[in-house]
């Protein structure tokens, strides 16, 4: 029973992430684009001020993998390197940071380009 309380709390709250980002596409004219813009800012901030890592205490992957975990995951880091490094951290902390799960997904997205070929919609 307790690896399904884990589970229902993971999708919940990645739901409830999910829920204004999509009020915000239905009802107003923001793109999509600038939502998630909207929401990594929001993580960053979040994680800035040390709010976030509660949340992925008790949420675990609903935390972690949104868009918000990855604005998060870029303070972090950012935090980490400035700690290390001094100014020069604030530039390289993030990217450092974020270097691993960037890279799968441009590796993996060049292999989906090379399998796959896509449609022409008209």
């Amino acid at each position: 029973m307790e690896i399904f309380t884990k589970y229902l709390l993971v999708f919940i709250f990645g739901g409830a992430l999910c829920l204004p980002a999509q009020l915000l596409i239905c009802k107003t004219r923001l793109t999509p684009a600038r939502i998630l813009t909207a929401y990594v800012v929001s993580g960053v901030f979040l994680g800035a001020v040390g709010l976030y890592e509660p949340l992925v205490k008790l949420f675990h992957s609903g935390a972690r993998v949104p868009l918000t975990g990855f604005g998060a995951a870029l303070a972090a880091g950012v935090k980490e390197a400035v700690d290390e490094q001094g100014l020069l951290g604030a530039f390289t902390g993030g990217v450092t940071a974020m270097s691993a799960g960037l890279t799968a997904a441009l590796m993996l997205s060049l292999l989906c380009a090379v399998l796959c070929r896509s449609k022409r919609i008209e």
